[in-house]
């Protein structure tokens, strides 16, 4: 018999449409309570250098996604990388696609626009 145990369900990742649509530009009025627990998480995630660099290496691949094993070499374990891309997931700053034994992970365009606009200047006029 067996010993070994089932796999844990995945963690529910925030929907692109959600970091899409979180947040006006912080000069455009005062965040709400919830709009300001969003944009937290988001940066929060982003707050850790290895996070960083991996979040970047997926952004700037080439065809907005990379496989787990391109993006891997951060200077930390394996674990630790697979520790760091679960965080990203869960503020919803990343999404994944398992193909036969690698993952492929992609930053969605409307993350990123909706990150650069939280932090848009308003317009000179």
């Amino acid at each position: 018999m067996s010993s070994t145990k089932p796999l844990p369900l995945p963690l529910p990742v925030l929907e692109n449409e959600a970091v899409a649509a979180c947040c006006p530009p912080l000069t455009e009025r005062p965040l709400t309570a919830q709009e300001a627990e969003r944009t937290a998480l988001m940066f929060k995630a982003l707050g850790d250098p290895v996070r960083l660099r991996l979040f970047s290496s997926v952004a700037s691949h080439e065809g907005g996604e990379a496989c787990v094993c391109d993006i891997s070499d951060v200077g930390v374990s394996q674990p630790t990388v697979s520790h760091h891309l679960k965080k990203l997931k869960e503020a919803g700053l990343l999404t994944s696609e398992r193909r036969g034994t690698w993952v492929y992970y992609r930053v969605e365009p409307s993350v990123l626009a909706a990150m650069g606009s939280i932090l848009t200047p308003p317009a000179a006029g």
